[in-house]
């Protein structure tokens, strides 16, 4: 089980479609590649699919993710948002609906910025998904 839902989640990121929004648009796509680099920490959060679930991708894309990432200041380099296509084996089915990822250089500094602004971001939820998010927090490696 533990070995499968690590295989899940691999092929978790080959399944996505990604909408990456950057500071500093405009560079070249060396300096975009260099942006997200090793000791980043990574907040990734996965919108789990199930039937009768809903997420509206579009409030998602141009709403929330541009107000939670305004709360975040110089600590953000980057954020993303992909959307959920498929399981990772052939004809399995979509685990995840969505995942949005914030790329900071401090953890403290990311849960100082967002813990006077958590009811704000859980009461924005019901305009976009009525489903409970899965957070999790990372550090890159490579």
């Amino acid at each position: 089980m533990k070995c499968q839902l690590i295989l899940s989640l691999l092929l978790l990121t080959t399944c996505f479609v990604g909408f990456g929004q950057e500071k500093g648009a405009g560079k070249s796509k060396k300096q975009n590649a260099d942006v997200v680099e090793k000791g980043l920490t990574k907040i990734s959060i996965l919108y789990p699919y199930a039937e009768g679930k809903t997420f509206d991708m579009v409030y998602y894309e141009a709403k929330h993710m541009p107000m939670v990432a305004s709360y975040l200041g110089s600590n953000l380099v980057k954020y993303t948002i992909e959307k959920g296509l498929s399981g990772g084996a052939p004809d399995q089915p979509l685990l995840y609906m969505a995942v949005g990822a914030f790329y900071v250089k401090s953890l403290s500094e990311y849960q100082a910025a967002i813990k006077p602004n958590l009811d704000a971001i859980r009461a924005d939820f019901a305009n976009y998904t009525n489903v409970l998010p899965v957070v999790l927090v990372s550090e890159v490696v490579k």
